[in-house]
C-alpha cells in the first residue's frame, strides 16, 4: 500500500493511494493514522471520500513526527569517498519537523549559506512503539518506507563537531511522497538539474532499517511516524573536485526504487 497525507481545501488528510483514487482513511495526516491500533486492516480496507490523482498536493507523509533521526555514514561509498573507515555504530543526528517539505515542494536555500549540497536517502517511518527491540521486534516495527533528501549546508555543518547546525535548516528537506508498505526498497539515486549525481542500491547500507530501528530503540522509545533517514550513498557535491552545490533554479529528482520519487526546485529562502 502507498499511503500520504495530502494538502485539501480544508487543511491536510490521510490518503491511500490506490491506482485510479486517493481514498481517505478517516485522519488529518498519517501521524495520526500511524497511531491506531489496527491501522494496517483499516487501510486496507477503508472506502472513505476519494480525490483525483492528477494534481495531489503532497505533504510530508508525516507533516509532524516526534523525531526526526538520522544516520551517518551509512554507505559504503560515502565513507570511503570522505575517507573514513567503516563504523562500529551508527553516527546519529537529528532535524526539526520544521525542516520538512513536501514531494514537490520548493527547498529553500538558506541566505546564510553558501554551500547547500544534496543527500538522497531512503527514509524509514515507524508504524508501532518500540523500546529495547530486537532486529526482529524492529522489523515488525516498521510502517513503511519513503524518500528523503537530506539537504545540507555544508559550511554550517562543519562549523563544530556536531552537524545538527547544517542539516535543519526551515523548509529544506523533502521528504515523500508517501510511504510503501510490504517494499524491499532498490536502486537510490539522486539528479540535479538532469545530471545523476548520486546511485546506488540500498542493499549498500552498513546499518539496515531493522538495525537502525533496533539501535535508537536502546535509546529512546520510538513512536508512530517517527522518522529515521538512513543515510546517503557516494556522489554529494561537496566531496566534488571541485565542489558543486545547489543553486537558485536547481531541479532536484531523488528516486528511490519500489518506493518514489521527490521533485523539487531551489528557491531562495530567509
Amino acid at each position: 500500500m502507498k499511503l500520504a497525507t495530502i494538502r485539501t481545501a480544508t487543511g491536510t488528510a490521510a490518503v491511500r493511494v490506490d491506482d485510479d483514487a486517493a481514498v481517505e482513511l478517516g485522519a488529518a495526516d498519517l501521524g495520526e493514522f500511524l497511531d491506531r491500533p489496527g491501522w494496517r486492516a483499516t487501510a486496507a480496507a477503508v472506502a472513505g471520500p476519494s480525490h483525483d490523482l492528477a494534481g495531489l498536493d503532497y505533504a510530508p507523509p508525516v507533516p509532524r513526527p516526534e523525531k526526526v533521526i538520522c544516520v551517518g555514514l551509512n554507505y559504503c561509498t560515502h565513507i570511503l569517498e570522505m575517507g573514513r573507515e567503516l563504523p562500529e555504530y551508527p553516527a546519529l543526528f537529528a532535524k526539526y519537523a520544521r525542516a520538512l517539505v513536501g514531494a514537490h515542494d520548493p527547498i529553500e536555500l538558506p541566505a546564510a549559506s553558501q554551500q547547500v549540497d544534496w543527500e538522497a536517502e531512503l527514509g524509514v517511518v515507524v508504524g508501532a512503539e518500540v523500546r529495547h527491540a530486537t532486529v526482529e521486534q524492529a522489523a515488525a516495527a516498521i510502517a513503511g518506507y519513503t524518500v528523503v533528501n537530506d539537504v545540507t549546508a555544508r559550511d554550517f555543518q562543519y562549523r563544530s563537531v556536531q552537524w545538527l547546525q547544517g542539516k535543519t535548516f526551515e523548509r529544506s528537506t523533502p521528504v515523500g511522497p508517501w510511504l510503501v508498505t510490504d517494499v524491499e526498497p532498490g536502486e537510490i539515486s539522486c539528479a540535479v538539474d538532469g545530471d545523476v549525481v548520486q546511485k546506488a542500491d540500498t542493499a549498500d547500507l552498513v546499518f539496515g532499517p531493522a538495525d537502525l530501528v533496533a539501535y535508537v530503540s536502546q535509546i529512546i522509545t520510538l513512536v508512530p511516524g517517527d522518522l529515521i533517514a538512513t543515510g546517503t550513498p557516494g556522489g554529494v557535491g561537496h566531496a566534488r573536485k571541485p565542489p558543486r552545490y545547489l543553486v537558485e533554479g536547481s531541479e532536484l529528482v531523488t528516486r528511490v526504487e519500489g518506493v518514489g520519487e521527490l521533485r523539487n526546485t531551489v528557491v531562495t529562502g530567509a
